[in-house]
This record gives C-alpha cells, structure tokens and sequence, in this order.
C-alpha cells in the first residue's frame, strides 16, 4: 500500500484579503467619527497601506481591517502590521500578507512532529511547504490535530491530503 501524505502551507487567498480591504473602506467612508478625517485603507503595490490624521484613527482603521479578516476567515497570523509613522501631517501604518512557510519555521514543524507525533510519520521541506507522509491515515490525522493544538506564530492550512 502506497504511503498516505498531505502539506503543511501558509497560504492566503488574495480575493478573500481583497473583500475584507473593500469591506474595511466602506465602513471607514460610511463611519461619522472618520468624517472629514482624511482616513483610508488601500492597497500600495504589494502592502496594504492605512492612513489618518491622527494615530489613534489609524489605529482604529487597522482595528476594522482585522475584524474583516476575522469575518472571512483569514488568520491574523498571516497579517504583518507596522506601528504607526508620522509622515507629514497624517499617520500611515503599512501591512503586508505573510505567505508560505519559512525554512526556519518548516524545521520547527518537522522538529514537532518527529518528537511528538506518532512513529513513521515522515517530514520534508518541499520550498515554502512541508511535506508529511506516513502508511496509516490514522497517524495523518493525528500529526494534524498535533499542529492545530500548537500555538504557532504563522498561519497553517493543511493540503493535498491523499
């Protein structure tokens, strides 16, 4: 019997990051505390760029960008938000999607599963995912239950299960 596998990946769907941006404006344009205020959220090439003038209101603005998040099922994990900067007379705070797993990170993983998980269960770093095989399915989902349990600073999705 062929050995059973699925991948360990860090991903984000970029449309479901898109909606929750747009949801995020529309609030911020609909809201009477941001009225007048010059406050926004937008994309800037490959970041996400939130401004206001004043840094409690961009604060506030990547509170609602979060929520949306949350809402859509994208894990915070995978946001990398910077403090707040003052650039002229606004506040501008730039946040960037976190994607794929490290090699550092994907050595974490395997590290976990070879000393916790149950024996026979293999795992390789394939680029920026992890590879985990093993003969019994049992032992699959066990190795799964064993990364949700951990508290990781990134964000997994488990994959290609066959």
């Amino acid at each position: 019997m062929a050995d059973s596998s699925f991948d360990i990946v860090s991903k984000v769907e970029r449309q479901e990051v898109d909606n929750a941006l747009n949801q995020a404006a529309k609030e911020i344009s609909q809201r009477y505390d941001f009225k007048g205020t010059g406050a926004s959220i937008s994309w800037s090439g490959e970041k996400i760029l939130m401004e206001a003038n004043g840094e409690e209101r961009v604060k506030a603005i990547l509170d609602i960008f979060q929520s949306k998040l949350i809402k859509r099922g994208i894990s915070l994990k995978s946001l990398d938000a910077g403090e707040p900067q003052l650039s002229g007379k606004e506040y501008k705070i730039f946040a960037t999607i976190e994607e794929g797993i490290s090699q550092e990170n994907a050595k974490k993983v395997a590290k976990i599963i070879r000393d916790e998980g149950p024996k026979g269960v293999k795992a390789q770093v394939q680029g920026d995912e992890l590879r985990v095989s093993s003969k019994s399915r049992d032992d699959l989902q066990a190795v799964q239950a064993l990364i949700k349990g951990k508290d990781l600073d990134f964000a997994v999705q488990f994959a290609n299960y066959r």
